[in-house]
């Protein structure tokens, strides 16, 4: 019996349907993902998506390489040519699933034809996939990086993405996962998910120069001890509560059982007593941390605590750009002491390791996601222990630092819009007579009767032209935290709930504040969209990134049109939702 020992960790053992997505126990060391690298300008690997059924009816999912490496980190440079042959390698569990499993009410549901090609399949079963290459600024087309009609099938032949990386791509962390509306969040929640780095950080900021570097990809799953009581070292709490959507609801404590478990690297950090990952550094080591919140719908708020003080970390980079970038007036690093992660977002920090004879814990606190919110609790996450013989991590960053061109375009920030649009989230019972019956989630143009996600439509919610700046308010007028993110592109967040706020760098992904019912006015983030990339002439997506409410509805479409063809956009104050 051959098997591969890599990174993670993990041995691949012969792939029977039982063990092809096998994982650490809780408490294990932490390993990194098995590594990809460019090489001569290209990238080229075999990927291949599996699904599994456990005995306690959960799924996993995982993404292999031919030769048994689970999700492995894809690295390249500005320039390089990636290209992916994807195989979907899914079988239908034929699982008497619980509905919010399924694709949520309110989402229409479309099925495959057969010999139908599948960059126009548009086919939304539990057997169909793709890829979504998240923050990548690339063309929204197929064999790239559109998600509105490429769907894969298992009985198709392996399927080509070729994408090249922009020579101006920011260097940093991005990550792969499905986006087939209607079953994201089943295929991500599985495990279906992967980091991907665009080498050079270091050259944005040369003080990052030859640091040791660590890639954490931080999933949530679904509980593994879900009729446990909770660790006697928590306060006593009432019975866990569902929501509308099934999941456990926020305690607004702090406490209480989580929606779901986390993992880190796969292994398994499990309610109720949460055993950490393990992990060695050298006493007083400074790393870089490339940290990845892969989940489904937990938000992070991570904090590095030695004894119980929060120490600091040096912020370098959000969802993969680094905070000093083409003109930012922003600082290099900005030291803090948590930094708060939505689904689907990214931080680069530098940490140090703790004294000699002393240990950490790298810990998420409380998020409060609202009263119609699911639990996001205290946890541990990972115990780092003050070794002098512990082993490097499996990448460095070089010792040379080539500083970057100067940008060719001026700081967003200081681009004045050329229109201000409102846009509002929003939920109702699918039964309106029934306030427990499952929710329908909206994102919609301000003036507009919302509706859910049509997959089937062509016609875009907005229109826009490249070359354009504009200005978006994104209001809140639900009862929960929403997690607002656009496909292609990155933002500037410049007000929160109408108080101007100091972020000259970019996103793309920004939490918008809850409705508590008593508010004058919705909570709501205004920010620079930045639509200047000629790379993102086409039509993609918009959405809530917890991917519950996405499959449930919460998703919009944007077409970007050439600038050559701009006339037929309509001007100032004639589309809806501008102000």
């Amino acid at each position: 019996m051959t098997a591969w020992l890599g990174a993670t960790g993990l041995q691949a053992t012969p792939q029977t349907q039982r063990d092809v997505c096998a994982r650490p126990e809780p408490g294990s060391v932490l390993a990194e993902p098995g590594e990809l690298r460019s090489r001569d300008g290209v990238l080229e690997t075999d990927l291949s998506v599996h699904d599994e059924k456990l005995p306690d009816g959960t799924s996993r999912y995982c993404y292999l390489t031919s030769d048994g490496k689970p999700s492995p980190t894809l690295r390249l440079k500005p320039g390089d040519q990636l290209v992916i042959h994807f195989k979907n390698d899914l079988v239908d569990l034929d699982t008497a699933t619980p509905a919010i499993d399924k694709p949520l009410a309110g989402a229409p549901i479309c099925t495959t034809r057969p010999k139908v090609d599948a960059c126009a399949s548009g086919a939304m079963t539990p057997i169909s996939t793709n890829l979504h290459f998240h923050g990548l600024t690339v063309p929204p087309v197929c064999h790239q990086d559109d998600v509105l009609k490429t769907s894969i099938q298992p009985d198709d032949p392996p399927f080509e993405y070729r994408l090249r990386i922009p020579d101006d791509a920011p260097p940093g962390l991005y990550w792969y996962h499905p986006h087939l509306h209607g079953f994201s969040k089943t295929q991500v929640l599985g495990g279906a998910s992967g980091a991907l780095i665009i080498e050079g950080i270091e050259r944005a900021d040369p003080q990052l120069a030859g640091l040791p570097e660590r890639v954490l990809v931080i999933r949530d799953q679904d509980l593994v001890n879900p009729d446990a009581p909770p660790s006697k070292s928590e306060p006593v709490m009432t019975k866990s509560q569902l929501d509308n959507d099934g999941d456990v609801a926020n305690s607004g404590t702090g406490f209480g059982k989580p929606s779901k478990d986390l993992s880190v690297n796969f292994v398994p950090v499990p309610y109720p007593n949460y055993p950490p990952a393990q992990l060695k550094m050298k006493p007083g080591e400074r790393q870089l941390w490339r940290v990845l919140n892969a989940s489904a719908i937990t938000y992070l708020n991570l904090a590095l605590l030695v004894g119980r003080t929060p120490q600091q970390i040096g912020i370098v980079a959000l969802d993969g750009v680094p905070l000093q970038f083409q003109g930012s007036p922003s600082p290099p690093v900005q030291w803090v002491n948590h930094i708060g992660l939505p689904p689907g977002s990214r931080a680069e920090f530098i940490v140090e390791g703790p004294p000699a004879g002393t240990s950490a814990l790298l810990v998420t606190r409380a998020v409060d996601t609202g009263p119609a919110g699911e639990n996001d609790p205290n946890r541990a996450l990972v115990a780092i222990t003050a070794s002098a013989d512990a082993a490097a991590p499996q990448a460095a960053l070089p010792a040379h630092a080539e500083p970057l061109p100067r940008p060719e375009r001026p700081w967003v920030g200081n681009v004045t819009p050329v229109r201000v649009r409102k846009l509002f989230f929003s939920e109702q019972p699918e039964n309106p007579n029934d306030p427990n019956s499952p929710t329908k989630f909206f994102i919609t143009l301000d003036g507009e009767t919302p509706k859910p996600f049509d997959p089937q439509s062509d016609v875009p919610d907005i229109t826009v032209r490249q070359g354009d700046v504009e200005d978006w308010i994104i209001e809140n007028r639900s009862m929960e935290l929403h997690d607002f993110h656009i496909h292609q592109l990155h933002f500037q967040l410049l007000d929160w709930s109408g108080v101007a706020v100091n972020e000259p760098f970019l996103r793309d992904t920004v939490n918008v504040p809850y409705y508590n019912g008593r508010m004058l006015k919705y909570p709501s983030v205004r920010l620079r969209m930045d639509f200047r990339d000629p790379n993102i002439v086409g039509t993609f997506v918009y959405h809530c990134h917890v991917l519950e409410h996405e499959d449930g509805g919460m998703m919009g479409r944007i077409r970007v049109a050439p600038r050559d063809t701009a006339s037929s956009i309509k001007p100032l104050n004639e589309q809806k939702g501008e102000l």
